[in-house]
């Protein structure tokens, strides 16, 4: 079956998306697609593109590919199957592509609430470059991207969510996905910022408004952040109260700290980097080196751009 396009008008959530090709650990992938569909009571939709025409040197590999989208198609039936076994009376939604896989899922991203690739995702056909589908949606997508990485993620992870914090530079994107997700999950949240900063900013938290509070300038280093981050997380338990929230401030590098604390855990969420208005060829530093070396499942969320930026 193949997904039409929303009817006009239509503005409820979108389904769950997820990319699959046909490697061997592709089910890992699946069923954290799958699980995410089931927390949200939305549709799970499977798409496995078959990149048309072949591109270049695929031709003496695939001497035999014909009918992309019967062969997709083909590819797609088990994953299917897999998702009704395990979890009945959800709704799901098989999408056989011709084309090119991450286009595919870019251009689904601005319909859907949620896309789940797997780190390695190409798209049906394993002897491209690795990671290269996943890289492009993770960077272009417009909706939260979930990374999986199958030989990395533990079997029975900690319920504890983490997510990457610049207290000088806040943003209520990546926060608000953390905390939806450690509400849909029943887990701890853990708001980690790493570094210390060495100039003044201004900081107004976002989410809810605290009565009484105002933007407060901020002048030190190390300590003056663990105090924003607990600002900020006051300022969000408001919106969240029912949500275990444990902040934590580590010297070192952003990046590595957020790969320490992803051992064990069920997410780290990041954010993108595309908060100028213009789309970018790459994430930030931090999020690309995450999205790397984590290990566990990890969360690009897109930033929308300030006004007037």
């Amino acid at each position: 079956m193949v997904e039409q396009d929303p009817t006009p008008g239509n503005t409820g959530p979108g389904p769950v998306l997820v990319g699959v090709d046909d490697a061997h650990d592709q089910q890992v992938v699946l069923r954290h697609a799958a699980a995410e569909a089931v927390r949200r009571g939305l549709p799970l939709h499977i798409l496995h593109a078959v990149e048309w025409p072949l591109p270049a040197g695929a031709s003496e590999i695939y001497r035999e590919v014909s009918a992309p989208q019967a062969q997709a198609a083909a590819v797609l039936a088990p994953f299917t199957a897999q998702a009704h076994t395990e979890h009945a009376g959800l709704n799901v939604v098989a999408e056989p592509y011709a084309g090119r896989p991450a286009a595919a899922l870019v251009e689904r991203s601005a319909r859907v609430s949620l896309i789940v690739v797997g780190h390695r995702g190409t798209g049906g056909f394993p002897r491209l470059p690795l990671g290269s589908v996943s890289w492009q949606v993770a960077t272009h997508a417009e909706c939260p991207v979930i990374v999986v990485r199958p030989g990395r993620t533990a079997v029975h992870p900690v319920h504890r969510v983490v997510v990457g914090v610049d207290t000088a530079d806040p943003t209520a994107e990546p926060l608000r996905f953390a905390f939806e997700e450690a509400a849909l999950r029943d887990a701890e949240l853990i708001l980690l910022t790493a570094g210390s900063r060495t100039r003044p900013v201004t900081m107004e938290p976002p989410g809810p408004a605290v009565p009484g509070r105002g933007a407060v300038a901020r002048t030190e280093n190390g300590p003056e952040d663990v105090r924003d981050l607990e600002d900020l997380a006051t300022a969000w338990r408001h919106e969240y109260p029912n949500v275990t929230v444990t902040t934590r401030h580590v010297a070192g590098r952003p990046a590595a700290a957020l790969t320490e604390a992803s051992h064990g855990a069920e997410l780290v969420v990041v954010g993108s980097h595309g908060r100028t208005g213009v789309r970018r060829a790459l994430l930030g530093s931090v999020s690309a080196e995450v999205l790397h070396t984590a290990a566990c499942p990890v969360a690009v969320v897109p930033v929308r751009p300030a006004a007037g930026g």
